[in-house]
């Protein structure tokens, strides 16, 4: 009892001191541990380096305010390019690491000067403008890091844009005295003039080790594939004339010929061209009666009479752009800016960015020996072909050449696409105009197998003047489960659709598109108001499919996103008699094809039908009223190499309403048409793209003996 009373009498004043001293135990610990994070942090993110404190910054831009660095005489001189060099053997991929956000990171080394041992500056011209104003737009975007430790690529503040500026020897020793050069690993040169004379090299001269190179005036021989980038040669006009976009569609000249330094065989060539074919060729040159100076250089001269360039090319539907002493031309720039087609004839020249740009979609690339065929060769080209190459060489001016930083960004672009491929631009990205949404269209080709990405359908339906019958067809639709949204196609220049009070209550969005022109290919067009990857194309007079024949069809199509999914299907047969292609409605065991008077389709073919369909066949289409579902059958199967998918046992669509002035296939010639067209679109695409199959889907309990209100899709109609 006494231990007892002892341990107690003590134990109450002990326990509270021991609690205490715990107690600033662990937080003398946690502080201490704190304090290592917050240094540690502080470590991690503080510049380590000088390299990263100097910075590409607005008060750095100044070549004069920029440390003057002496080349010893035995500085070291990097290897000549090494013509092997692609992205897996001569860039370390790996310095690029993760992101998040896919794009490369560039730094932009100090601005430096570089003399040799005597004072002599490495280049007679320093930092050109072009080359700042390239730096100032890379160092604005967001490629651009000031940390070095972060960076993917280095780009040197080195001024090698022009050749002839540069003294060789010393440029290459001020490369290798780069701190991070590394034998050129990951390292990019701009350079637009190469070569010099006698020989005018294809590529930068000056050693350059293992460095990219985004040049110029590349030939097939000079060109590592898949490791430099070829870049235009900038002209200076595009930052001094502006030339407003002028419409496509026929000029005063047929072809025209700008540049004044022709060799004597090409110049004497075109003189006889133009005795051949008159006042169509403009064979433009050099004004010998104006002085020199910046204001001769906008002049161009025929048998006296002076142009004012480039306003000139704007007058003309093909310019001609051959080589100099060098591939790459300036010219080039500027027949783009003018939204003239260039007629470029320079062998083994490597056309800027061709990596990444369709140039048959934009020009014409002649061999330079078949210079006397160029007229014949150009008048084979139909005219809206011309308008729509018109269109594409002013679009890819003002996207890739207007600016020292377009040229810049899209290079890194190229750059940023190889070492990310799997968030690479799309070609329709790189190719089509900003108008044509291809960032907001999933490509049925390459879905991923999860449910789409708005879930439903947008019912598009194509009316003209049947109010009452499209106003049915809107109630029927309004009742399919999974639609969501209603688009009618009001294709009636001449009459304005119903008052809003006049159109159907429905529990979906319903809009209505006015078009300028009565085209069956409207149908097909990619409206922004299409917000669901599948479409269901609709006539106005289908009114008698039921709500469960659409929604079956619609989960059809779920499982086959690629696919055509129809009602009615068709067939076509090679007619051994006549040696052509036949249309076939009668009743067979084959089906080739699906009417698109009620079908379901994935919106990526609306961008393909209105963008990329070959040949005049949407011309052919709206010029003969007829035959648009075939051509999007014939797009479809050309894409996927798979047939349609024929859906429910309806052979005809019944319109009890419709008459033969109202019904366009009712019309009597109208199956020799349908023939027709089959023969015409096989002749464009070079191929008969359709695909036959002798299935059909049906719901799983459509023809079982089981009661109708067990069935998922009791509903569906007869033949």
């Amino acid at each position: 009892m006494y231990a007892s009373g002892k341990y107690n009498s003590r134990g109450p004043a002990l326990i509270p001191r021991m609690k205490i001293k715990h107690r600033i135990y662990y937080i003398t610990l946690f502080s201490v541990v704190l304090l290592g994070l917050v240094a540690t942090g502080m470590f991690q993110f503080w510049p380590h380096s000088i390299e990263s404190t100097a910075d590409w910054t607005l008060d750095k831009r100044s070549i004069h305010d920029a440390p003057l660095i002496r080349l010893p005489v035995s500085s070291p001189i990097p290897e000549r390019g090494d013509l092997s060099c692609r992205m897996h053997t001569c860039f370390d991929v790996y310095r690029c690491g993760y992101n998040p956000k896919n794009r490369i990171k560039v730094y932009i080394y100090p601005l430096q000067r570089f003399a040799d041992e005597l004072g002599v500056p490495i280049s007679s011209t320093g930092l050109s403008r072009e080359y700042n104003d390239l730096l100032s737009a890379i160092s604005d975007s967001d490629f651009y890091t000031d940390d070095v430790t972060r960076a993917c690529l280095f780009i040197p503040s080195i001024d090698v844009l022009n050749q002839n500026s540069l003294r060789i020897r010393e440029t290459a020793q001020a490369l290798a005295m780069l701190p991070r050069w590394d034998k050129g690993m990951n390292h990019l040169l701009f350079n637009m003039l190469p070569g010099g004379p006698p020989d005018y090299n294809t590529a930068l001269d000056v050693p350059r080790d293992r460095a990219l190179l985004a040049g110029g005036g590349f030939s097939t021989w000079t060109y590592r594939q898949g490791y430099d980038i070829s870049i235009p040669v900038y002209s200076p006009l595009s930052a001094d004339v502006e030339l407003p976009e002028r419409q496509p569609g026929p000029r005063r000249y047929f072809i025209l010929s700008s540049q004044t330094a022709i060799h004597r065989e090409y110049r004497a060539e075109l003189e006889r061209l133009k005795e051949e074919n008159g006042e169509a060729l403009l064979l433009l040159d050099k004004c010998s009666n104006l002085s020199q100076g910046a204001a001769s250089a906008r002049k161009r001269c025929y048998k006296g009479q002076v142009y004012d360039y480039p306003q000139i090319l704007q007058e003309s539907s093909f310019c001609v752009v051959l080589r100099g002493a060098r591939l790459g031309q300036a010219t080039l720039s500027d027949v783009l800016q003018a939204g003239c087609v260039p007629v470029i004839l320079a062998d083994s020249y490597i056309l800027p960015f061709s990596e990444v740009l369709d140039w048959k979609r934009a020009s014409v690339v002649i061999p330079e020996e078949k210079l006397s065929e160029m007229y014949t060769i150009l008048k084979s080209i139909p005219h809206r072909q011309v308008e729509e190459m018109q269109r594409q060489a002013r679009w890819f001016w003002d996207a890739y050449f207007s600016s020292m930083k377009a040229v810049g960004l899209t290079t890194l672009q190229i750059i940023n696409d190889r070492i990310y491929p799997y968030a690479a631009r799309t070609y329709e990205q790189w190719n089509n105009p900003p108008v044509v949404k291809w960032s907001s269209v999933n490509s049925p080709l390459f879905l991923p197998l999860i449910p789409p990405r708005a879930p439903g359908f947008t019912a598009v339906v194509l009316t003209y003047d049947r109010v009452e019958s499209l106003f049915r067809v809107i109630t029927e639709i309004s009742k399919v489960p999974s639609l969501a949204k209603l688009l009618v196609v009001w294709n009636n220049q001449n009459k304005s659709p119903p008052e809003e009070s006049l159109w159907p209550k429905v529990s979906v969005p319903l809009k209505v598109v006015r078009t300028k022109e009565n085209k069956l290919s409207n149908r097909f067009f990619p409206y922004d108001e299409i917000e669901t990857e599948a479409v269901l194309a609709i006539d106005d007079d289908i009114i008698m499919l039921t709500s469960d024949e659409l929604q079956f069809g619609y989960e059809v199509w779920r499982e086959f996103p690629d696919r055509l999914v129809g009602y009615p299907g068709r067939l076509h047969l090679w007619d051994h008699e006549m040696g052509k292609w036949k249309y076939e409605s009668e009743w067979t065991n084959e089906v080739s094809m699906v009417l698109t008077g009620a079908a379901f389709y994935h919106k990526y073919f609306n961008y393909l039908y209105t963008y990329k369909m070959p040949g005049d066949i949407k011309n052919w289409v709206d010029t003969h009223m007829n035959c648009e579902d075939i051509a999007m059958n014939f797009l479809v199967a050309n894409i996927t190499g798979k047939a349609p998918i024929k859906v429910t046992p309806r052979k005809k669509f019944k319109c009890p309403e419709c008459t033969a002035i109202d019904g366009l296939s009712l019309d009597q010639t109208h199956m020799v048409e349908r023939s027709e067209c089959i023969n015409k679109f096989a002749s464009v695409f070079g191929t008969m793209p359709l695909k036959v199959v002798e299935h059909r889907a049906d719901p799983v309990l459509y023809k079982d003996d089981f009661p109708e209100k067990l069935k998922s899709f009791p509903n569906i109609g007869s033949l």
